[in-house]
């Protein structure tokens, strides 16, 4: 089953108070490529997320971002650092005492007041057992994105495979009249020449002729590469590297074919054939 490696997979998961977000972002790579965004307070998960990413992704640029949000209406984050407010009080209780009643600090001062309200502790272990589990999510969603997008890759493959198999097969019918025609060609030429050739020599330098210009072999490889990428679509594991390689041998044979061409509508099909083999590559870039 084919898999692109364009995707993109976003997960929510709530923890207490807060709100644990995972994007995943994804393009085609030549390698595995991973880049992490993790918060500080996470920070320590980063070889345990790379590690889970390897096991699930094979190739591909993937960007993963992970966000920890307040919940809505919670207020989760903040913390009040109660031995400051119980100082600011007792000045406060001091000050007016001195200076009489209704001078004190007012609810807003003290909340303002510089390090009297803080990031709230995060329990470490609920926190990390709630990242992992929304990385697993967003994982399985990416995955899955990849796999329907791959099945769009896979149904246009097969359609130019289709095709390609459709142009070999029109060389394949004109193959016996091209020769046949050549062979007349060449007779005709020698007929015009004022000697007489040796038959014996002449049928050898008539099959040396056919063999240099016949495309026997080159159109069998275009069946055997193409039967094989119809193979590769039922294997399940990555097969983007070997698509790569059979798209590449398709279109050596192709150009080979073109350069052995003595037909206009052998040309024609060899030019359609590269055109097809081109769209394939532009779609086998992204598969995994």
């Amino acid at each position: 089953m084919l898999r692109s490696m364009t995707a993109f997979a976003r997960s929510e998961r709530p923890c207490d108070d807060w709100l644990i977000v995972w994007e995943l972002r994804s393009v085609n790579h030549r390698y595995l490529e991973l880049g992490l965004r993790l918060p500080e307070a996470v920070r320590s998960l980063e070889p345990t997320v790379r590690e889970r990413m390897t096991q699930t992704l094979n190739r591909g640029k993937v960007d993963a971002a992970l966000k920890l949000q307040s919940a809505p209406g919670t207020g989760a984050g903040l913390a009040l650092n109660r031995p400051l407010v119980e100082r600011l009080l007792d000045l406060t209780a001091e000050v007016e005492s001195l200076m009489g009643p209704g001078t004190g600090l007012q609810v807003g001062d003290v909340l303002r007041w510089p390090g009297a309200v803080g990031e709230a502790e995060l329990n470490q272990e609920q926190l990390q057992a709630g990242v992992l589990a929304g990385l697993d999510a967003a994982l399985a969603d990416l995955v899955a994105t990849r796999a329907r997008e791959g099945e769009r890759i896979a149904q246009l493959l097969r359609q130019r495979c289709a095709g390609c198999a459709e142009q070999v097969a029109r060389v394949r019918r004109r193959r016996p009249d091209v020769l046949a025609r050549q062979r007349e060609l060449l007779l005709a030429r020698l007929a015009g020449l004022p000697v007489e050739p040796d038959s014996n020599r002449l049928e050898q330098e008539l099959a040396i002729a056919a063999q240099r210009l016949d495309v026997a072999e080159e159109l069998d490889r275009l069946d055997a590469h193409l039967a094989e990428i119809g193979d590769v679509f039922v294997r399940g594991e990555p097969v983007g590297r070997r698509l790569d390689f059979l798209s590449q041998e398709l279109n050596r044979e192709a150009n080979t074919l073109s350069s052995k061409s003595c037909d206009t509508e052998t040309t024609r099909a060899a030019v359609e054939l590269k055109v097809l083999i081109e769209q394939m590559r532009e779609q086998i870039q992204n598969v995994e």
